[in-house]
């Protein structure tokens, strides 16, 4: 059924409505929708307990184009956020009760207002947190980051699938484990997860393929290893990512024929204890435009908060505080197994 939907209407990345229909779908043997789930165990909807984290997608222009990004992102976007939004998000940052900024994408460094919006929101006193896929850092015009990110006590949650360079390099394009290795030396070398430094440097691992990520605390580990055997390098801490069924991993989903078996694992794995952990329930999510959706996933499925489009300059941070949070068969993926957020695994 879904297949044939693909292939009368096109690429599941032509519309954020596709994708909601194919994930709407699914197979007959499914337990139900997201909601129906919770509901089955026993649980209200699911509610958002406060904002403490302000996370602003700036944009889709990325120097690399990863075969799990659930944003489309790459070189030929031309998504960006402007000065003027930019200025409305900190307006909102300032009047909220939000400790942290989040600034994602893309590549969000490649967006011009981004340095802005780190000065403007340390200036604020709150905690920055950037979202880098390291081979930015190494692109011309882009080589005095890591220093402008160590001065303004910038977090850094950087994507580093595998310590194997066939396994990386297959995931996010030839070459960029290599070039990755040396971003964090770079990064190392200013302080960047090294032990009291207070400079914050934390890998993100998510699986190669279909399936879920192993126990975060073991991968960690692993990584540890690994990579300071090999190349010498530090870092903070390991965050385990699932996969999301969202854009470009959808469409290798379907288009590989896993989509429906990727989903049952999803399902299947299941757990109620994941709930008071979600990243939607201390989150919003801004997206370039400046309209409002409660996580990145939900922005780029578009499917805002509340039910409607709502701008930032709009409203007030209290009156999406406290909110029924919007739901769909994407939510599977951050409730399987220990849970998925974009600190890693929700629980132990």
């Amino acid at each position: 059924m879904i297949l044939k939907t693909l292939n009368r209407i096109g690429s599941p990345l032509s519309s954020p409505e596709l994708q909601r229909g194919v994930l709407a779908q699914g197979d007959v043997s499914w337990p139900g929708r997201f909601r129906e789930t919770v509901a089955d165990a026993g649980l209200p909807q699911l509610r958002s307990l406060r904002i403490k984290v302000l996370q602003v997608n700036v944009g889709k222009v990325c120097n690399q184009t990863c075969s799990h990004c659930h944003v489309d992102a790459g070189p030929d976007r031309r998504e960006s956020m402007s000065r003027g939004t930019a200025e409305q998000v900190i307006e909102f940052l300032a009047n909220s009760t939000a400790e942290s900024l989040d600034i994602t994408g893309g590549a969000p460094e490649m967006n011009p207002n981004f340095r802005w919006l780190v000065q403007q929101a340390s200036s604020l006193g709150k905690q920055i947190t950037n979202r880098c896929n390291l081979t930015i850092l190494l692109a011309k015009g882009f080589q005095d980051l890591p220093e402008f990110l160590a001065k303004h006590r910038v977090d850094v949650i950087a994507s580093l699938p595998c310590y194997l360079q066939d396994n990386c390099d297959s995931q996010r394009g030839s070459g960029t484990f290599e070039k990755s290795i040396q971003a964090i030396k770079i990064l190392n070398s200013l302080g960047y997860g090294q032990p009291d430094s207070g400079l914050e440097l934390s890998l993100v691992h998510n699986p190669i393929g279909a399936s879920l990520p192993s126990n975060q605390a073991a991968l960690e580990a692993e990584f540890r290893q690994q990579l300071d055997s090999r190349f010498g390098i530090r870092f903070t801490r390991l965050l385990a990512i699932t996969n999301m069924p969202i854009s470009r991993f959808l469409d290798d989903l379907l288009h590989s024929g896993k989509y429906d078996e990727y989903m049952q694992t999803l399902i299947a794995a299941f757990n109620p204890r994941t709930l008071d952990g979600l990243m939607c329930r201390e989150m919003l999510s801004v997206d370039w435009n400046g309209y409002l959706f409660d996580c990145d996933f939900n922005q780029m499925l578009d499917i805002p908060v509340n039910g409607k489009r709502i701008h930032i300059s709009e409203c007030r941070w209290n009156d999406v505080a406290l909110r029924t949070i919007q739901t769909g068969n994407h939510c599977f993926g951050c409730t399987a197994g220990c849970g998925s957020s974009c600190l890693g695994t929700v629980v132990s």
